[in-house]
């Protein structure tokens, strides 16, 4: 007997308010979580008075709980019961209000003025309820994508429209927070001003998640007359082919995303020297999804997702890797290439979401059972490790180099340690961007004749339901 019935709701056609509703998703969640992984630890140590020890400690063990409740949140989301709304959107309908909550708590001023014991329990506690509260929003988020069309290219759609949430989020609070975070001439971090803009970030986060509870619609309808035993959950996931090849690719092209940023601030700084480039450069992650989003839904349509991907991250390891041949003293040249590099990569940010949805649908077909939620879990969960291991690898080769650490930022490295840097920041995308577009070439299995043979089945099965 079945324990799992899955049926498709046509009464609503796939159209822009789903494309529009999810990609406010992911603004939302940038409103809370790009506030935080790129300005609470500045906040802890130039606020609050923490030392780097201690925050880097705390970020450590939050990021293993973080990554542990991505899974177990997923477990849940798949347990819970199916409403007339769908299994996902009520969990971001219902955790948003202490979502919100937990990242105003985070950037309280007044807490500097607490006893130590107290002020950093209070800070551990915190961040920790964040990061839990994070991942009750994100990972039914995540899984939403699965339950608003059985469509491959609807899912594209999603991806790319997902994708340009992020980018749009992302990029408001990058340019937004700075501007109203220092005071005075000095530039010295005002922890009230601080809060209170993070306190608005997180009430847009807020707004961001109530249009998205609102817009999309789920059609993909799975309904459980009992819970698939986790044992037979992690054995299927364990032994499934694509789930495992994504979770390698994810590992190795977060990695690289998290060293290229931090490469990139050091190559023009001390290389280069040259901070208006530098700021150039770092955009570069966020234009090239924009450029890219127009045309990734035709080009995959066409050639297929793991077909584009493969070429694309072939593409940018070619173009990295003539930056290694040339070692170019001229920013603007690097600059020239690192666009093009970082277009090939791109297109992979622009479809991870969508290869998520087809891992999904492949283990329904090939098993029996869909376990949306987990799946993502399982996903975001590696993304988590793959980002705590960038930051150490990036730490270590540093060191490994020989550079040379200043509190007041005026050390001057020697050319051999620049000359590594250099290196480091444009062979690292070349070997990693290679090394994933080999994996997905021979061991990804889910091509384009495959998905679209994956859809279809599973269409006939659910029409029947």
């Amino acid at each position: 007997m079945d324990t799992q019935k899955t049926s498709i709701d046509r009464s609503k056609p796939f159209g822009w308010a789903d494309r529009f509703g999810y990609a406010l998703g992911d603004v939302g969640n940038n409103f809370s979580f790009a506030v935080v992984n790129t300005f609470l630890m500045i906040f802890y140590t130039n606020v609050l008075g923490l030392s780097g020890v201690t925050v880097g400690l705390l970020f450590l063990i939050a990021r293993f709980i973080d990554a542990i409740a991505d899974i177990t949140v997923g477990r849940l989301v798949d347990s819970s019961k199916l409403h007339k709304s769908g299994r996902f959107i009520p969990w971001i309908a219902r955790f948003k209000y202490p979502l919100l909550i937990a990242t105003i708590l985070v950037f309280v001023p007044f807490v500097k003025d607490l006893a130590f014991p107290i002020k950093i329990t209070y800070v551990f506690i915190t961040y920790l309820l964040w990061g839990i509260f994070y991942s009750t929003v994100n990972i039914p988020y995540g899984s939403m994508a699965s339950a608003l069309s059985d469509s491959p290219n609807d899912k594209t759609s999603l991806s790319t429209w997902r994708s340009l949430g992020s980018a749009t989020g992302s990029a408001i609070v990058s340019f937004v927070v700075p501007i109203f975070m220092y005071v005075g001439a000095s530039q010295r971090i005002d922890g009230v001003r601080f809060w209170l803009v993070a306190s608005v970030m997180a009430i847009l986060g807020f707004g961001c998640y109530i249009l998205t509870s609102k817009l999309p619609t789920e059609r993909v309808r799975t309904q459980r007359s009992e819970s698939v035993p986790l044992g037979t959950v992690m054995k299927d996931m364990f032994t499934d082919r694509a789930l495992v090849i994504l979770v390698v690719l994810d590992i190795i092209l977060v990695i690289n995303q998290n060293l290229s940023g931090t490469n990139i601030s050091y190559l023009f700084n001390d290389y280069f020297k040259n901070s208006s480039a530098m700021s150039i450069a770092l955009i570069f992650n966020f234009a090239t999804v924009l450029l890219l989003a127009p045309f990734a839904q035709y080009f995959t349509k066409k050639f297929g997702r793991k077909e584009v991907t493969v070429v694309s991250l072939f593409f940018a390891s070619i173009v990295y890797g003539a930056l290694v041949f040339i070692h170019t003293s001229s920013a603007m040249v690097y600059l020239v290439f690192l666009f093009f590099g970082s277009l090939g990569a791109a297109m992979f940010n622009l479809m991870v979401w969508a290869f998520i949805t087809d891992v999904i649908d492949n283990q329904q077909v090939t098993t029996g059972i869909r376990e949306d939620g987990t799946i993502y879990g399982v996903n975001s969960f590696a993304r988590k490790v793959a980002q705590a291991l960038g930051g150490s690898f990036g730490a270590f080769m540093l060191t490994m180099i020989g550079y040379v650490s200043s509190t007041s930022g005026g050390a001057e490295q020697s050319q051999q340690v620049i000359d590594r840097i250099y290196y480091l920041a444009s062979g690292i995308p070349a070997v990693c961007c290679g090394l994933a577009a080999i994996v997905m070439l021979f061991f990804y299995p889910l091509n384009k004749k495959r998905v679209e043979a994956n859809a279809a089945i599973l269409r006939e099965k659910n029409a029947k339901n």
